[in-house]
């Protein structure tokens, strides 16, 4: 039996400037600071197998979210069985999902490999859509001398109410509100040789209906997805290579001729390698690529049919950036884009596709403190 109670927190300010485009602000050709992550978490051991948790976070990104305080997760996390050769047990509540190798701890600053996470995977446009779920979570966990396993399968309500998520389901923002179905996640995680190289496979199927308002520019609706993500990580001594593949295959149907009925095949991937050049120095590298479609890479059918700039379809995004840990409590980065395409651009902060531009840079500087 154990009472102890742990309290955390971070501050995170982010810095964006672009030569063209609009990227969490208004950042073409000036400094935007409306890149802002506050959090506060805390967890309490009621017993030996029982562990509560919760978090707070205000997250601001430029048009998409307005920073408004909510809560970020808060579960019971019930052990049921735990031995050496591992765990098993559930957690229920608002559970952040296991997503990809990242997506449990994205809003930490320090646990990000860049300013931002690769926005072919992690994006910061719908962020809420893979965020977390209202539900349960079962998880196994076990050890072999060749490495360890873990075993995730979450069944809950993914938060897509905000005026952010229906922009991202249906490019637009309409009256009504969509109505999610219980949405299925599954991961298998293996890491070897002590986390030397990890190993992954996600599943994500969510299934939405919409329920159409007053005057409202869409009908009643249906979106159907099925997200699925390899992953693959090896870490040496001083520098790390990462790599993930996504194939997003996404269904929409009777939404009405502002919508017509459609299916697409999003591909995406990132390569990055990091190397940490001094104790407290590390550099990055990466390439970065996300296609709306994979059957129409370059945009030309989709530009055809809507007379709306085919590069809107697809980003292929070159990042540097070094980070400074000035101390274990502070940590400071700089990150320099260049990208070909437009495709991870919020609609909210670039409404007239006709003022985009399909080549362009971005500076990124960020600030992040944690106790």
């Amino acid at each position: 039996m154990g009472n102890d109670i742990q309290l955390h927190g971070f501050l995170t300010q982010g810095v964006v400037t672009t030569s063209d485009n609009n990227f969490l602000g208004q950042s073409h050709n000036k400094a935007s600071t409306d890149f802002r992550e506050i959090g506060v978490n805390a967890s309490l051991r009621a017993t030996t197998d029982v562990q509560v948790s919760a978090g707070l976070l205000s997250h601001k990104a430029g048009a998409t979210d307005n920073g408004e305080i909510r809560l970020d997760y808060g579960f019971i996390d019930w052990t049921i069985s735990s031995n050496e050769q591992g765990r098993s047990g559930v957690r229920l509540g608002r559970v952040k999902n296991s997503y990809g190798l990242y997506n449990k701890t994205r809003d930490v600053a320090f646990t990000r490999p860049s300013v931002l996470l690769p926005q072919s995977i992690y994006f910061e446009r719908s962020r809420n859509l893979t965020l977390a779920g209202d539900g349960a979570e079962f998880y196994f966990d076990r050890n072999y001398e060749a490495g360890n396993l873990f075993v995730t399968f979450a069944l809950g309500k993914p938060q897509i109410g905000s005026e952010a998520s229906k922009v991202a389901l249906v490019g637009l923002l309409p009256n009504g509100r969509f109505e999610p179905k219980v949405a299925q996640i599954s991961q298998v995680m293996y890491e070897g040789d002590g986390g030397k190289y990890r190993l992954g496979y996600t599943a994500l199927r969510y299934d939405t209906h919409y329920n159409p308002g007053a005057k409202d520019v869409l009908q009643a609706g249906q979106l159907k997805s099925t997200v699925q993500i390899l992953s693959a990580q090896y870490n040496a001594e001083n520098w790390s290579l990462t790599s993930e593949y996504a194939l997003r295959p996404i269904s929409t149907r009777n939404f009405g001729p502002n919508a017509p009925d459609s299916t697409t095949h999003g591909e995406s991937y990132y390569i990055q390698g990091s190397y940490r050049l001094a104790p407290k120095w590390e550099a990055l590298l990466r390439y970065d690529v996300l296609y709306t479609d994979s059957k129409d890479r370059d945009g030309q059918a989709y530009a055809a049919a809507t007379h709306r700039p085919g590069f809107s379809r697809f980003s292929k995004d070159w990042t540097t950036g070094v980070r400074f840990d000035l101390t274990p409590e502070l940590m400071l980065r700089a990150e320099y884009h260049h990208v070909d395409g437009t495709a991870y651009l919020p609609v909210q902060d670039n409404p007239d596709p006709r003022t985009l531009e399909r080549r362009w840079d971005m500076f990124m500087l960020l600030g992040s403190f944690r106790f």
